[in-house]
């Protein structure tokens, strides 16, 4: 299932994307103004894409736990959202922005580590 690995650089990009919308969401303009975006709603469809995306990044997780090379990577990653997670639900806003970046950036760098590893691997 080598094909597996092809998925790193999109959920990269996606993870990418995730810490810029955090930034204009929870960003330091947000925290000024006192409102918290947690209790302000999305909009259905990006409610629904964002959902889905992360459903497919969590059924991208578990299906690369049962690959031979990087599944110390995997694992590490599922560890974090599941910290992030529970960190985020009980902070307030001035640490949200916070969590979300540490978070963020070390599932970055799983991603990266996945990537070069299935670019050595394929080479």
């Amino acid at each position: 299932m080598v094909v597996l690995y092809a998925f790193a650089p999109l959920f990269l990009g996606f993870e990418l994307w995730q810490l810029v919308i955090a930034e204009r969401y929870v960003g330091i303009k947000q925290i000024e103004r006192g409102t918290d975006p947690r209790e302000l709603g999305l909009g259905q469809v990006t409610a629904a894409a964002w959902t889905l995306a992360l459903l497919a990044y969590w059924a991208w997780l578990f299906l690369m736990l049962f690959q031979p090379w990087g599944r110390l990577q995997v694992l590490l990653m599922i560890l974090v959202f599941t910290g992030g997670f529970l960190l985020r639900r009980g902070c307030g806003l001035k640490w949200l922005l916070v969590v979300l970046t540490f978070e963020g950036s070390i599932r970055i760098g799983m991603l990266l580590s996945l990537c070069a590893l299935a670019w050595r691997r394929l080479l």
